[in-house]
Order: C-alpha cells, then structure tokens, then sequence
C-alpha cells in the first residue's frame, strides 16, 4: 500500500501541472483581462487611476494621458488615446512585460512554496483571503455533504428492497425532480416562498450570522448560526441528494441479485442477517470510499452558485468575483488549492476503500 501511495503522490505533480497549464491558457486568451480592465477604469477616471498606479509602482514617474496619442491601441481594447508609456507601466504593474511562458514558469515556481501573491484589486494577499473566506464554505461543504448521505443512504436502500413497489414509484418521482432541477433554483423558489420574497418571512435573506452575532450569549450564537444556514442547506441538499440515492439503489441491487445473496437465504440465514452483515458491506463499499471526493464537490462546485445568491463571504463567491474582476492571482490561487486538495481527497478515497474492505490491495495495481 505504501509503494501506491507514494506512486500516487509522485503522480499528483504533473497532473496539477497539466490542470494550470489548461486553465492558464484558457484565461490568458480569454478577452479581456487586468490590463483592459485599468484601461477602463482610467477612460472613465484618469487622475484616480494614474494615482493608484503611482502607489503599486513605487517611485515611478505618473505619465500623462493624451488624447492625440495612441500607442496601445492596437494590443489593448480601450486604450486608444492613451500614453504608450502608461500602457507599459500598467503591463508591468501586472506582470505582462514578461511572455507567457515566464509568467507561467514563475507562477508554478512560487506555488511550489505556496506563495500565491497578491490579489490585483483587493490588496491583501492572496492566501489571506482564501484563509478568510475558508470557513464559510466548509460549513456548506460540511453540512451539504452530511445531510445528503444521511438522506440519500437510508432512502436508497429502501428503494432497493422494495424495489418496483409503491413507495419505490413515488419516490423516484421525487428523485427525478430533485435531479432534474437544478439547486440554484430551489435556493431561488425558498427565497421567495420563505424569506420574504413573495409569501413568507421566516428565514434571513442573506448572510451567514446576524449583525449582533458578537454580542449574543453562546447558545443564542449557535440558534443564529443554524436559522441563517437552513435555506442555503436545504437548497444544496436538493440539489445534491437525487444521484446518491439511485447510486445507493443501484448498488444494492446489484448486491443482492448475486448468487451469494440467494444461497445465504437458501441456507435459511435471516433476510436481515444477509442484507446487514452481507449485502450492506459490499454494497456500501465504494459509496462510502466516494465521500471525500462528495465533500470536495460540494465544497468547491456545488456551492458557489448557493454563496452568490445568499450573499455568503465564501470560497465561492470569491472566486466568482475574482472571475468577473479577472484577478489572475486570486483566480490561479484557488484553481491551485482546489485542484490539489481534489487530488489529495482522491487519495484518500482510494485509502477507504481498504480501510472498508482489507481485501482489496492496490500494491499490484498500476496507477
């Protein structure tokens, strides 16, 4: 086990590699980007952008802006008119003095060390502000992910055992919508139906705690914190629930179809018996395993949807910002941390699975 562990750390280096090397070329030909966004930003405002163009740059002299020049206007949208010598500073402002190629070479180099840089529009560091915004977004991951087995785990089996039933037909009516629908509109319909929308206004509108959060006695801090999250949770767990549950059903299904399953009962063994000390271990076998790579995407994918129309100050949220922004640093940062936090999650899925079953060995398995 530990010669695959080990093939599969060595194994995570290029393909970390390979996922910035898509994504940065992705972004780098994407229109627009840090540059135009200055650019217009100084069209509408010159004497505030000159200005803050002075206090990143250090000593730099302010270069003049004048209407009959126009240096940049063939490399820049925007920058018609503009000070072929402005347009140079704000290149290396950002950093895109430099080729693509040592732009990409010095980024991986400083994640190597962890070091993310500075945020182009927030100036704060970039890891600050994934520190800072962390939290939140564990506490949806948590909570999603935990709710969704909970639910999907029980109800799956069921569905199993009394499969082609009445309680397995209308149930999938209602896993097929919860699967058809996508979360983001849920978390749009209970706003509507139940924070003050339209109808109802039982639950807050937005944010994760309320204002007064700080001066509230402890259990009144945890009633608060649980009023704030029911509608993000409950929108995220809809949307979440639908495929574990077939996925459960399927497994056990499977499971007791098999020949083993039909001579235990022939032996006269209790259906329970079979079903819990048999079919539930083999069948929960790779459901189980799948957990971290469940926390992972409801952590970083299923939830940025959710943080955005709750307004909550998560991951989520800072990276849709950073995309709309186009701050590379914070974009390229959180890429990076995502990606590898995903593969080190797969990493300990495929662990589980002999921590579940010590049957299975992965020593003579090839990555």
């Amino acid at each position: 086990m530990l010669n695959y562990i080990i093939r599969r750390i060595l194994l995570i280096i290029p393909t970390l590699i390979g996922i910035m090397v898509v994504n940065f070329f992705i972004i780098q030909t994407a229109p627009g980007g840090p540059v135009e966004r200055l650019i217009a930003q100084i069209r509408g405002s010159a004497v505030e952008a000159t200005a803050r163009i002075s206090s990143r740059g250090g000593d730099t002299a302010q270069p003049s802006i004048s209407e009959e020049t126009a240096g940049g206007a063939g490399k820049y949208r925007g920058a018609q008119g503009l000070d072929p010598e402005l347009i140079r500073e704000i290149e290396r402002l950002y950093g895109f003095d430099k080729p693509p190629f040592r732009r990409f070479l010095s980024m991986m180099v400083s994640y190597a060390r962890f070091d993310f840089g500075e945020s182009f529009f927030r100036d704060r560091k970039v890891i600050d502000l994934i520190i800072d915004k962390m939290p939140v977004s564990i506490t949806l991951g948590l909570w999603t992910t935990f709710f969704v087995y909970l639910i999907s785990i029980p109800l799956g089996i069921r569905k199993a055992v009394r499969d082609g039933s009445p309680f397995d037909m209308w149930t999938s009516f209602i896993v097929t919508i919860g699967y058809a629908i996508p979360g983001f509109l849920f978390a749009i319909l209970l706003i509507v139906f139940f924070a003050g929308g339209s109808y109802l206004r039982i639950f807050p509108l937005r944010g994760l705690v309320s204002e007064n959060w700080g001066s509230l006695p402890f259990f009144g801090k945890i009633a608060d914190y649980l009023w704030h999250i029911v509608l993000p949770i409950t929108a995220s767990v809809i949307g979440g629930f639908a495929g574990l549950t077939m996925f459960t059903k399927n497994s056990f299904l499977e499971e007791i179809n098999k020949q083993y399953v039909s001579t235990a009962l022939a032996k006269g063994l209790p259906e329970q018996r079979v079903l819990i000390g048999h079919v539930f271990r083999n069948a929960m076998l790779i459901i189980i395993a799948g957990f971290p790579a469940a926390f992972i995407s409801a952590l970083f994918t299923g939830t940025v949807l959710i943080e955005v129309i709750f307004s909550l100050d998560g991951l989520g949220l800072l990276g849709f910002e950073a995309a709309i922004n186009r701050d590379y640093p914070l974009v390229f940062g959180t890429l990076y941390i995502f990606s590898l936090l995903g593969l080190v999650l797969n990493l300990i899925g495929d662990i589980m699975y002999t921590v579940i079953d010590p049957r299975i060995d992965f020593e003579s398995r090839e990555v």
